[in-house]
C-alpha cells in the first residue's frame, strides 16, 4: 500500500499519461509498432503486471469466479479483487477495451458470456 505521502503526490489518471504519448499511442495502427513501443518504454516487471492485468479483467469479464481467475492466472485473490474493482468501478476503458475487439471481430469477453463488464 502506498504511504500518504506517495498517495498525496500520484497523479490523477488524467495526469498520469502525457497527451503526446496518447496522442502516439492512437496513431500507431500496427500491434508490432505498439508492442515495440511499451517493449522500451516499460521495465519487464510492467509489462508483466499489464499482461496479468488484462488476463484478470478478461477473465473476469467473460463470467470467471476469483479463484478461478487467480488459479488461471497465477495470481493472488488480492491481485485479482484488484483488477475486479477496476473492471466494476473504473472509468469504463476496459468495456471500451472489449468492444473494440468485438467490433474487430477478435475474441472478447462479452462475446464468452460474460456481458457487459
Amino acid at each position: 500500500m502506498a504511504s500518504p505521502d506517495r498517495a498525496a503526490r500520484d497523479p490523477s489518471p488524467d495526469e498520469a499519461l502525457p497527451s503526446d504519448l496518447l496522442v502516439v499511442l492512437a496513431a500507431l495502427d500496427d500491434p508490432a509498432q505498439v508492442r515495440l513501443l511499451l517493449g522500451d518504454l516499460l521495465t519487464p516487471a510492467e509489462l508483466n503486471s499489464v499482461r496479468e492485468r488484462w488476463a484478470i479483467v478478461k477473465a473476469l469479464a467473460a463470467g470467471g469466479t476469483h479463484r478461478a481467475v487467480r488459479d488461471r492466472v497465477g495470481v493472488s485473490i488480492a491481485t485479482v479483487s484488484r483488477g475486479s474493482r477496476q473492471l466494476q468501478h473504473g472509468s469504463g476503458g476496459f468495456a471500451l477495451a472489449f468492444e473494440t475487439l468485438a467490433r474487430l471481430g477478435l475474441p472478447s469477453p462479452v462475446d464468452e458470456g460474460g456481458g457487459r463488464p
